[in-house]
């Protein structure tokens, strides 16, 4: 399933939000329970952030070729990735 204009408006209200922390991943995933979600370490990603907030940086994922991989096209976007970065 695509990744929505109007999720992507809500998944970034979220992580926006002054007092975002590592429950804004379950809040994520309770929200939107048919996107792929992953969380992992800013550190741990080489590709550039399709957005960055004061504790997460945003990538978008394309699942719909045979392998997954980082997206900046919205149009093609299935999934997220939330990358935590250090306080």
């Amino acid at each position: 399933m695509a990744l929505g204009t109007d999720e992507l408006i809500e998944i970034e209200r979220l992580l926006a939000a002054a007092d975002a922390d590592a429950s804004a991943f379950a809040e994520v995933r309770r929200r939107f329970p048919q996107l792929a979600c992953t969380r992992c370490d800013a550190s741990d990603m080489t590709e550039p952030p399709f957005r960055s907030f004061p504790r997460f940086d945003l990538h978008l994922i394309d699942g719909s070729a045979h392998c997954v991989q980082i997206t900046a096209d919205l149009a093609r976007a299935t999934g997220i990735v939330l990358a935590a970065r250090s306080t």
